[in-house]
């Protein structure tokens, strides 16, 4: 929120709000001319360089630091202009408490922050906000203690006043009030007073109106570039596709829901000449199972380097997610382990990968082996399966947001298993090679779809050629 609430007493930045104009004043706040033609002037004058400083400074806000001086001018402003001792910047939060955003007093001729716990007439700002209606009160010392509030009398108040503000719109509006009080016996506000400090308050909205929706397209900004970034770190990550490993023809692909990607995949060559191929999927997509995505790859893609055997590769996984994830994320992952001739595996959880037969042109699947990685801490993945491989076989692992491809925007239509298999029976069948293989499907599936991308989507093809 553009207010902080729990304090209680892909582009270059777009330019600044056009700076603003005077509101239209209602009948009420034009009151403070009082007919004499100086005195007038130098109101309106007054008011009007108010208005232009604080304009110039709503240009200049990039940042929390920036608003915070804004809004401290803005209540510096108040008692200067209202000749009072001290301001407040009141905000009502969502469960209708009265927050004491900016708290200020002057110096001399500086302004500082008022410290400590700020005592205010809390019945003035509720009546103010609930009524929406100016307030101006003033108060005889003299008068029964009983028929005065707490706040007023422990402060020793002579005389205040107290304005409407109304920040946003829709949902999203915050209801607020400009305060301000006196303890000297000579500074009584009168009704002009309030009508000028109602005035100055309409432009205090226009103008704080102004630099919240110019810090919330800087931080649109800001977010946007964030992303690119994270995306362009995570493409990184995903490895080249290797080329010339022996008896294999490789293919990999992935493209995110969003700007980052919650599945990755992973070739990494192991000592002893086989490659081993990883699919990943984390639950969501976005920045944050991009990070864990992130994470585990880099993990598992070491361990690999001097562990030959995929369970205790997986158990090493299994054990670190299971302390970092939150409760209900999970990672689903299948490590394969190519030789010339077969492949070692294990499945955590992931959609059963495929095997196209040359011989038989059929289609097998490839059954999970144990729950996906960070859900059970201490499973044991020990048991790897093994599948003969002939010449001509083709592999295929995918993550769900291709089989779960819809339509169209809520269709229960869906690519499936059934068009996955279609795909790789037909191009396989023409003894296409594994880029072919996949392209073609991501073709198929996007061309379903329309464009529509509701989840990651990931597939690694691996063709026997030996």
């Amino acid at each position: 929120m553009f207010f902080r609430k729990n304090k209680k007493t892909e582009g270059s930045a777009p330019p600044p709000p056009a700076a603003q104009g005077l509101a239209s004043f209602d009948s009420g706040s034009t009151q403070f001319l009082t007919g004499d033609a100086t005195k007038d002037q130098r109101s309106v004058e007054e008011l009007l360089e108010s208005i232009a400083r604080i304009s110039a400074m709503v240009s200049k806000v990039r940042g929390p630091e920036d608003l915070e001086r804004l809004l401290r001018t803005i209540v510096d402003t108040s008692i200067e202009r209202t000749r009072a001792e001290r301001g407040l910047l009141i905000l009502e939060q969502s469960g209708g408490e009265l927050m004491v955003r900016v708290a200020r007093r002057f110096s001399g001729d500086e302004g500082e922050d008022v410290e400590g716990d700020v005592k205010f007439s809390a019945s003035t700002v509720r009546r103010v906000l609930d009524e929406e209606d100016p307030a101006r009160d003033t108060f005889d010392p003299d008068a029964d203690g009983r028929d005065l509030g707490a706040s007023i009398v422990d402060l020793k108040l002579r005389a205040l006043m107290c304005v409407p503000l109304s920040i946003g719109q829709g949902v999203e509006s915050t209801r607020g009030a400009l305060y301000v009080d006196s303890k000297i016996a000579a500074r009584q506000f009168n009704v002009q007073d309030l009508s000028y400090f109602q005035a100055l308050s309409q432009q205090i909205s226009i103008a704080v109106d102004s630099a919240k929706l110019h810090i919330d397209s800087l931080e649109k900004v800001r977010l946007e570039q964030s992303l690119e970034i994270a995306s362009a770190i995570q493409g990184g990550l995903m490895p080249s596709i290797p080329e010339d490993v022996d008896g294999l023809d490789v293919f990999g692909w992935y493209q995110s829901a969003e700007r980052t990607s919650g599945d990755f995949y992973d070739f990494a060559p192991m000592k002893d000449g086989r490659l081993a191929v990883v699919v990943g999927d984390a639950t969501g997509h976005g920045i944050g199972p991009a990070l864990i995505t992130a994470s585990a790859q880099a993990s598992l893609r070491s361990s690999l380097r001097f562990i030959s055997d995929p369970g205790q590769a997986l158990c090493m996984l299994n054990e670190d997610l299971a302390e970092r994830l939150e409760d209900g994320m999970f990672v689903t992952l299948f490590l394969g382990l190519f030789g010339v001739d077969s492949v070692t595996y294990l499945n955590a959880g992931h959609t059963p990968p495929l095997i196209w037969r040359m011989e038989t042109k059929e289609i097998e699947s490839i059954a999970g082996d144990g729950p996906a990685l960070g859900m059970m801490d201490e499973f044991p993945y020990e048991t790897p399966a093994s599948v003969k491989l002939n010449p001509g076989d083709v592999f295929l692992a995918i993550t769900d947001g291709i089989a779960e491809a819809r339509s169209g925007p809520g269709s229960e239509d869906l690519f499936d298993e059934d068009g996955v298999r279609e795909v790789l029976s037909s191009m396989a069948g023409e003894g296409k090679e594994a880029r072919e293989i996949g392209e073609e499907l991501v073709h198929r599936v996007l061309e379903f779809a329309a464009g529509n991308r509701e989840d990651d989507m990931t597939l690694v093809v691996v063709r026997c050629t030996d």
